[in-house]
Protein backbone atom coordinates (compact mmCIF):
# COMPACT_ATOMS: atom_id res chain seq x y z
CA UNK A 1 0.00 0.00 0.00
CA UNK A 2 1.57 3.24 -1.36
CA UNK A 3 2.27 6.10 1.49
CA UNK A 4 -0.75 9.07 1.43
CA UNK A 5 -1.01 12.42 2.75
CA UNK A 6 -1.28 12.68 6.42
CA UNK A 7 1.72 9.56 6.58
CA UNK A 8 5.23 9.76 8.53
CA UNK A 9 7.53 9.47 6.04
CA UNK A 10 9.38 5.80 7.08
CA UNK A 11 12.85 5.90 7.87
CA UNK A 12 15.67 4.53 5.75
CA UNK A 13 18.90 4.91 5.58
CA UNK A 14 20.10 6.65 2.16
CA UNK A 15 23.44 6.80 0.96
CA UNK A 16 25.55 10.34 0.25
CA UNK A 17 28.78 10.85 -1.37
CA UNK A 18 30.90 12.07 0.99
CA UNK A 19 34.82 13.45 0.53
CA UNK A 20 36.03 10.07 1.82
CA UNK A 21 33.49 7.72 0.01
CA UNK A 22 29.80 6.61 0.55
CA UNK A 23 28.32 8.29 3.94
CA UNK A 24 25.11 6.89 5.77
CA UNK A 25 22.05 9.63 6.02
CA UNK A 26 19.21 8.72 7.85
CA UNK A 27 16.17 10.15 5.65
CA UNK A 28 14.65 11.07 9.45
CA UNK A 29 17.92 13.10 10.25
CA UNK A 30 17.22 14.89 7.40
CA UNK A 31 13.56 15.66 7.73
CA UNK A 32 12.62 15.66 11.77
CA UNK A 33 11.56 19.26 12.47
CA UNK A 34 12.18 20.66 9.16
CA UNK A 35 10.60 21.20 6.01
CA UNK A 36 11.24 19.67 3.17
CA UNK A 37 10.89 18.93 -0.11
CA UNK A 38 11.48 14.93 -1.55
CA UNK A 39 11.18 14.00 -5.18
CA UNK A 40 12.26 10.38 -6.01
CA UNK A 41 12.14 9.50 -9.47
CA UNK A 42 13.29 6.32 -11.65
CA UNK A 43 16.93 6.22 -12.35
CA UNK A 44 19.83 8.58 -13.08
CA UNK A 45 20.68 9.86 -16.58
CA UNK A 46 17.51 8.28 -17.98
CA UNK A 47 15.55 10.60 -20.35
CA UNK A 48 12.50 12.43 -18.13
CA UNK A 49 14.56 12.08 -15.23
CA UNK A 50 17.21 14.09 -17.20
CA UNK A 51 14.80 16.59 -19.19
CA UNK A 52 12.09 17.13 -17.19
CA UNK A 53 12.49 16.39 -13.59
CA UNK A 54 15.34 17.40 -12.02
CA UNK A 55 15.49 20.78 -14.29
CA UNK A 56 11.96 21.16 -12.84
CA UNK A 57 13.59 21.59 -9.16
CA UNK A 58 16.61 23.44 -10.39
CA UNK A 59 13.92 26.28 -11.76
CA UNK A 60 11.78 26.10 -8.24
CA UNK A 61 14.28 26.13 -6.09
CA UNK A 62 13.69 29.97 -4.92
CA UNK A 63 10.43 29.84 -4.85
CA UNK A 64 10.54 26.61 -2.53
CA UNK A 65 12.72 28.11 -0.51
CA UNK A 66 10.77 31.51 -0.33
CA UNK A 67 7.69 29.09 1.03
CA UNK A 68 9.77 27.51 3.86
CA UNK A 69 11.62 24.29 2.18
CA UNK A 70 14.79 24.38 4.30
CA UNK A 71 16.03 21.41 1.92
CA UNK A 72 15.38 19.74 -1.41
CA UNK A 73 16.25 15.84 -1.61
CA UNK A 74 16.08 13.65 -5.26
CA UNK A 75 16.45 10.52 -4.46
CA UNK A 76 16.72 7.36 -7.35
CA UNK A 77 17.51 3.59 -6.85
CA UNK A 78 20.84 4.10 -7.89
CA UNK A 79 24.17 4.08 -6.22
CA UNK A 80 25.97 7.19 -4.64
CA UNK A 81 28.64 7.06 -7.15
CA UNK A 82 26.29 7.76 -9.93
CA UNK A 83 24.26 10.20 -7.72
CA UNK A 84 26.83 12.36 -7.80
CA UNK A 85 27.84 12.21 -10.87
CA UNK A 86 24.26 12.93 -12.17
CA UNK A 87 24.15 15.76 -9.72
CA UNK A 88 27.13 17.73 -11.25
CA UNK A 89 26.15 17.05 -14.42
CA UNK A 90 22.75 18.39 -14.54
CA UNK A 91 23.40 21.60 -12.01
CA UNK A 92 21.22 19.81 -9.04
CA UNK A 93 24.20 20.09 -7.16
CA UNK A 94 25.07 23.66 -7.55
CA UNK A 95 21.45 24.44 -7.05
CA UNK A 96 21.27 23.07 -3.52
CA UNK A 97 19.35 19.76 -4.93
CA UNK A 98 20.60 16.90 -1.97
CA UNK A 99 21.17 13.75 -4.19
CA UNK A 100 20.45 10.60 -1.82
CA UNK A 101 20.61 6.80 -3.45
CA UNK A 102 17.99 4.82 -2.03
CA UNK A 103 20.83 2.08 -3.35
CA UNK A 104 19.04 -1.17 -1.98
CA UNK A 105 15.42 0.28 -2.83
CA UNK A 106 14.59 0.15 0.46
CA UNK A 107 12.72 3.49 0.40
CA UNK A 108 11.11 3.02 -2.59
CA UNK A 109 9.57 0.07 -1.15
CA UNK A 110 8.64 1.30 2.19
CA UNK A 111 6.91 4.21 0.51
CA UNK A 112 4.84 1.79 -2.02
CA UNK A 113 6.14 3.46 -4.50
CA UNK A 114 8.24 0.62 -6.00
CA UNK A 115 7.52 -0.68 -9.55
CA UNK A 116 9.76 -2.96 -12.18
CA UNK A 117 9.97 -2.68 -16.10
CA UNK A 118 11.64 -5.53 -17.17
CA UNK A 119 11.83 -4.49 -20.26
CA UNK A 120 13.82 -1.25 -19.51
CA UNK A 121 15.99 -3.09 -17.46
CA UNK A 122 13.91 -1.61 -14.24
CA UNK A 123 14.00 -3.56 -11.13
CA UNK A 124 12.95 -2.56 -7.57
CA UNK A 125 13.02 1.31 -9.00
CA UNK A 126 10.56 4.32 -7.50
CA UNK A 127 7.82 5.54 -8.90
CA UNK A 128 8.47 8.99 -9.88
CA UNK A 129 6.95 11.85 -7.21
CA UNK A 130 7.39 15.10 -5.53
CA UNK A 131 6.20 15.38 -1.70
CA UNK A 132 6.12 18.44 0.66
CA UNK A 133 6.71 16.97 4.35
CA UNK A 134 6.69 19.14 7.88
CA UNK A 135 8.86 17.31 10.68
CA UNK A 136 8.83 13.88 8.54
CA UNK A 137 4.73 14.54 8.09
CA UNK A 138 3.68 14.33 4.22
CA UNK A 139 1.74 17.14 3.76
CA UNK A 140 1.84 17.13 -0.29
CA UNK A 141 2.02 14.28 -2.03
CA UNK A 142 2.09 13.99 -6.02
CA UNK A 143 2.42 10.40 -7.84
CA UNK A 144 2.41 10.23 -11.37
CA UNK A 145 0.75 7.05 -12.74
CA UNK A 146 3.24 7.09 -16.19
CA UNK A 147 7.13 6.86 -15.17
CA UNK A 148 7.85 8.44 -18.47
CA UNK A 149 5.72 11.76 -17.34
CA UNK A 150 6.63 14.57 -14.88
CA UNK A 151 3.59 16.85 -14.80
CA UNK A 152 2.22 16.63 -11.16
CA UNK A 153 5.71 15.66 -9.40
CA UNK A 154 7.90 18.85 -10.78
CA UNK A 155 8.89 21.49 -9.33
CA UNK A 156 6.70 24.11 -10.07
CA UNK A 157 3.33 22.26 -8.78
CA UNK A 158 5.27 21.20 -5.54
CA UNK A 159 6.11 24.95 -5.27
CA UNK A 160 2.24 26.06 -6.34
CA UNK A 161 0.77 23.25 -3.65
CA UNK A 162 2.48 24.07 -0.47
Amino acid sequence: MAITVGDKLPDATMLVMGDAGPEEVRLSSVTSGRKVALFGLPGAYTGTCTTAHVPSFIRSMETLKEKGVEEVICTAVNDPFVMKAWGADTGATEAGITMLADSSGEFAKAMGLDFTAEGAGFYGRSRRYALFAEDGEIKVLNVEESPGVCDMSGGETLADAI
